[in-house]
């Protein structure tokens, strides 16, 4: 059965790069760090479901708190001493949930929404936005309507800021 579901997929910018240069044991020691600041971060029912390489990916029954946790992520990130920048998407749609994996279109749009956003950046589709019970308690601006790869219609896809006004009452 399908259920409505909060995801945000984030990586961090640069990660490859890092590992070409600075090699694995470099890299698995920022994957730990950045896997205990996600940690720290979630918000309410958020739950991180996933890590693949330096990406993750995070639900939530609750846009609210999936957003709240997304801007803590970022601000605690930002605040590391040389640490790499993070990016990610958020949406809010459809998914199936079947032996501890999620499948749908939802997953697809989240991933794409992901990939358009820039090092320090957090994207969201409108479908997002219009979840969150009070739109106004997080910083957001629209970049307009964006194309995404197999998806059959634009999407309006908003910047969402790292500032927050009492997101979680």
């Amino acid at each position: 059965m399908e259920t409505n579901m909060a995801i945000l997929m984030a990586d961090l910018s640069g990660y490859t790069a890092l590992t070409e240069t600075h090699g694995a044991e470099a890299a698995a020691d920022l994957i730990d760090r950045y896997i205990s600041i996600v940690e720290t971060s979630l918000v309410g029912d958020c739950k991180l479901h996933q890590r693949t390489g330096d990406e993750i990916m995070i639900v939530s029954a609750t846009p609210d708190n999936l957003a709240a946790t997304a801007i803590m992520i970022l601000s605690n990130t930002s605040n590391e001493e040389n640490f790499l920048q993070v990016h990610g998407g958020l949406h809010y749609g459809k998914v199936l949930h079947r032996a501890s994996n999620y499948f749908g279109s939802a997953i697809n749009l989240t991933a794409r929404i992901t990939a358009k956003a820039n090092a320090g950046r957090l994207l969201c589709s409108s479908d997002f936005v219009k979840a969150l019970s009070d739109e106004s308690r997080f910083p957001l601006t629209s970049i307009g309507c964006q194309a995404f790869k197999n998806v059959s219609s634009e999407n309006e896809v908003f910047e969402l800021g790292t500032r927050i006004q009492n997101p979680c009452t």
